[in-house]
């Protein structure tokens, strides 16, 4: 019995844990109870925003009398708040953000609503509903159209996809935020509610609801009596929400000059973003001008007479009252530069000013003047719904079901075949560069693409990630699998079995993978799923859990032999290429990178798949290999770096020196060691020759010892990790590789569309790796190697070639028939759906 099945079923056996998942699997649907609806707004900081008024709306209407009420809140004035007013109500309670009874809370209503996102742990369970209502039409740029786009989306872009509505206050939000912005488009699953925001109803105030708002100003401390209220509402900084940015003092002052340049029968308020609300709480100096978090926007902007702001979404509300706007925006043309804006200053609905007095007097002037030229324009497109009835309109859509002359839609398709590929880890190596191409030379007018990763946080996964095609939507997995420890001890206990079931051959399983596709992916389909790394079991697990579709996993090397690669005494990826190979037998394509491994892989893997599945597409160039495009150097460099001596020498172009070079990860399978003593023996009978290894990896303390004790530090150098190899490429004199195995290494390729000369050992993919017979194949012996390199300088290795063009159309051809095929009778086999 292998090691770790025995300390697993001893840990259950220590444990007392009976493991009966039909009856797990039975409590778990029952769970959810349909007549509780979760609120969240703001993570947490009160009973705010459009859950609010969904809130009150369902409380005070008796035909959802059957509803209870549980809200998300962590503030502690809105919990004081929220007792006050609904301590005694039977069918409202709370739950303290992140706490056991909100995650009991969240994991079990039948109706869950978040203005924003709830945390990656939150995977909507079947029988929720969701209902997203965003926070707002924003005029700062969202989702992939921000700087660094990919990586602050991941979550909101999770939150969206498993939404089963995304309400829109408008066009703009459907279109241009949603479909756009997040890249909903093709593969959004939910709806779209376009009937206005229920928040703003709330700004449509009679007279005693006017009064009751001006005394819960009062009682907050903040004296407004009967005066004119001009709200000035300015945007967080920030640019993370774990971060939050506020100068205080700075605006104290603003305030304190708006407030002199309106005078005394208007009173100047303060509300602060929700992130934030509490380092401003905390300053004296705003203690009579702000306001507190538990009092809504929305009412305070009915209240108000005019607003004064400058990148918050808020004045997109203020727009349905008819009222004066100012924009106070000092640093527009900085903030514009660093978050981007959807629209210049230019463009927006009221002046826009860079100076506090200047703003409370162009309110002055404004409330007893003509409105600004554009203002109907804007609220005709951006408050076209808003006439004090959105909330019944949504709630009749999400709770009573209704659609008929309702604004509901799912998000449009273009036409284009839907593809999600996971990428690997994205560290520095064959696969990674090996993906990246392949993103590099998709037809995009052809293919909606998503690329999933986990979520990377070391500088070089970062560095890797900034490589893909920005045109590709990019998803990270955030946080981990969901279950109890009972259920994952079982999932652990079946994987490590001789044939572990696939996700849909086992209730257990089936049910955990099919949580965990919904928590990272939500709604989204595809038309086909392909796992380019091939290596690691969760994955190519998770893949098979997808909705329906043709599924492609990659070979990137001799499989078998790499599963018994032995490092330091050891078979790293036995277990785990086992567990791989067992999923074999699910995937429609086993993809090699090139003939000579198909033909290997089929022979050597036949028990885990039939022959027919075995294909091959071999790997793109980079996209930065322009033939004849000419590279310095230089460019290599990086910020503020000087230049190296072995850079000197080879950019030197009067040297009489010979350099071979080889590229590649500083990983065992590569055998470093052996060029290095191939190349003291070259280096022995002609000292001008020289070496250049490129890449980075766990060996390179190793490979530069091994340097030194040789006596080679003058003639041999490590050039560590380069994202532009081909500059290298070029300037050298000749390509070398001593790799004990490869699948089909881009880096001879590469080398080729330089037109090097080409010295590689014998393995399984190398015969054949380019058109032509033209690399000088050797044994993988020391000898071997360093009389291959003696013959280049002998002039006996003649430069390699590779037509651009045609290679790339040819490998093009490839990919299409494993992208575009849908194989027979694939839809029929029961294992491809997971059990319910």
């Amino acid at each position: 019995m292998p090691k770790p099945l025995k300390k697993i079923r001893k840990y259950a056996r220590r444990a007392k844990l009976a493991i009966d998942t039909e009856r797990i699997a039975r409590q778990r649907h029952r769970a959810i109870r349909a007549d509780t609806v979760f609120y969240e707004s703001f993570a947490g900081n009160g009973v705010l925003c459009n859950p609010e008024a969904i809130f009150r709306y369902l409380l005070e209407h008796p035909d959802f009398s059957h509803l209870t009420h549980v809200w998300s809140i962590s503030d502690p004035a809105a919990i004081r708040s929220f007792r006050e007013e609904f301590g005694d109500h039977p069918r409202v309670d709370f739950a303290r953000t992140g706490g056991g009874k909100y995650w009991k809370a969240l994991s079990t209503s039948g109706y869950v609503i978040n203005n924003a996102t709830f945390p990656p742990a939150f995977g909507k369970r079947e029988g929720q509903v969701y209902l997203n209502t965003w926070h707002g039409t924003p005029l700062k740029r969202m989702g992939f159209d921000m700087p660094g786009g990919a990586k602050q989306t991941t979550n909101t872009l999770r939150n969206f996809l498993m939404a089963d509505y995304l309400l829109a206050a408008n066009p703009f939000m459907a279109d241009d935020m949603y479909e756009n912005a997040y890249r909903l488009r093709n593969v959004y699953g939910g709806e779209i509610v376009e009937e206005g925001y229920p928040r703003i109803d709330r700004q449509f105030l009679d007279e005693t609801q006017a009064a009751a708002v001006r005394a819960r100003l009062e009682a907050a401390g903040l004296a407004v009596g009967e005066k004119r209220i001009v709200l000035f509402a300015p945007t967080w900084r920030g640019g993370s929400f774990s971060r939050p940015e506020a100068d205080l003092d700075e605006l104290s002052r603003q305030t304190r000059q708006m407030q002199q340049a309106l005078g005394d029968d208007t009173v100047v308020l303060l509300k602060t973003h929700q992130v934030v609300h509490r380092l401003a709480a905390g300053s004296p100096e705003l203690q009579r001008v702000l306001v507190p978090n538990s009092i809504a926007a929305n009412p305070l902007l009915g209240l108000a007479s005019a607003l004064v702001t400058d990148y918050s979404s808020i004045f997109f509300d203020y727009l349905a009252t008819g009222r004066p706007i100012v924009f106070f925006a000092p640093d527009a043309e900085g903030y514009s530069d660093e978050r981007g804006t959807y629209f210049s200053p230019g463009e927006l609905p009221g002046p826009v000013l860079n100076d506090a007095t200047a703003a409370g007097e162009a309110v002055r002037g404004l409330l007893h003047g003509e409105p600004h030229a554009r203002y109907r324009e804007w609220a005709d497109r951006f408050a076209p719904h808003e006439d004090g009835a959105a909330t019944r309109r949504v709630v009749d859509v999400v709770f009573r079901g209704a659609r008929d002359g309702y604004r509901v839609r799912p998000a449009s398709r273009d036409g284009k075949r839907r593809l999600l590929l996971f990428l690997g880890g994205m560290r520095s190596n064959g696969i990674t560069s090996s993906a990246l191409n392949l993103l590099g030379r998709l037809d995009y007018e052809r293919y909606d693409v998503t690329a999933l990763i986990p979520n990377i946080k070391s500088d070089d996964t970062r560095a890797n990630q900034k490589l893909i095609d920005p045109r590709v939507r990019l998803i990270a997995r955030l946080g981990g699998m969901n279950g109890s420890k009972a259920l994952q001890l079982g999932r652990r206990m079946r994987d490590l079995a001789e044939a572990p079931p696939l996700p849909g051959e086992s209730r257990l399983h089936g049910n955990l993978w099919r949580d965990e596709w919904q928590r990272v992916l939500g709604s989204a389909t595809f038309d086909w799923v392909g796992e380019l790394s091939g290596y690691n079991p969760f994955w190519a697990n998770l893949l098979l859990s997808s909705p329906d579709a043709p599924r492609a996993i990659w070979l990137h090397s001799e499989m078998a032999l790499d599963r018994m690669r032995t490092v330091n005494g050891r078979r790293p990826m036995e277990r785990d290429l086992g567990h791989v190979f067992s999923r074999y037998r699910a995937y429609d394509f086993l993809v090699s990178v090139s003939p000579q491994l198909t033909a290997l892989n089929r022979a050597e893997l036949a028990e885990y798949a039939p022959a027919e599945r075995f294909t091959t597409v071999r790997n793109f160039p980079s996209p930065s290999m322009i033939p004849g495009e000419q590279h310095d150097l230089f460019e290599l460099l990086e910020a503020g770096e000087a230049p190296p001596a072995w850079m000197l020498e080879l950019r030197d172009p009067a040297r009489r020196t010979k350099w071979f070079i080889t590229v590649g990860r500083l990983s065992p399978e590569k055998n470093h060691a052996r060029l290095i003593r191939a190349f003291a023996g070259v280096h022995e009978r002609d000292p001008a020759a020289r070496l250049l290894i490129v890449g980075g990896g766990p060996l390179e303390g190793a490979i530069q010892g091994q340097i030194e004790r040789a006596g080679l530090g003058d003639a041999a150098f490590l050039a560590g990790r380069r994202h532009m190899p081909v500059a290298l490429l070029s300037a050298a004199d000749c390509f070398v590789l001593s790799s004990d195995y490869e699948g089909q290494p881009m880096v001879l390729l590469e080398a080729a569309l330089c037109d090097l000369p080409i010295v590689s050992t014998s393995f399984a993919s190398a015969s054949g790796a380019l058109p032509g017979e033209t690399i000088r194949l050797v044994e993988q012996g020391d000898a071997a190697l360093r009389d291959g390199m003696l013959a280049y300088l002998a002039g006996e290795v003649p430069p390699s070639h590779l037509d651009f063009d045609a290679y790339v159309a040819e490998v093009t051809g490839e990919l299409e028939r494993v992208l575009e095929a849908e194989p027979e009778g694939r839809r029929s086999d029961p294992r491809r759906t997971a059990l319910r």
